[in-house]
């Protein structure tokens, strides 16, 4: 199974509010239509474990992917690009990472 991670920050000008109901009420509906994807999950994160010191992102969206070659064909539909877009307009420079199930 492999899964696709992003992690980001919201943009100074984005309230975390309008963020989380987004993600909750379009973001995470929509991309779960997705063939390709078993489940989507959003993560605040918060501190480092062991200490007080914040997170170095505010946010993790963790998306298992049961066919990372459909993953291409899916996301390039119009209900995707329109999420992808709004989605940029909250996240300041997002990281996407693939992963791989090891165990």
């Amino acid at each position: 199974m492999s899964a696709l991670i992003v992690l980001f920050n919201l943009k100074d000008a984005s309230s975390k509010a309008t963020y989380e109901e987004w993600a909750k009420t379009i973001d995470v509906p929509t991309a779960s239509k997705m063939s390709c994807v078993d489940d989507f999950k959003v993560y605040r994160l918060s501190t480092v474990m062991g200490s007080d010191a914040p997170a170095p992102y505010q946010y993790c969206e963790v998306l298992q992917i049961n066919d990372m070659s459909k993953l291409g064909e899916e996301a390039g539909s119009d209900a995707m690009k329109k999420v992808a877009a709004q989605f940029q307009t909250f996240a300041d420079n997002p990281t996407f990472i693939i992963s791989e199930q090891i165990a």
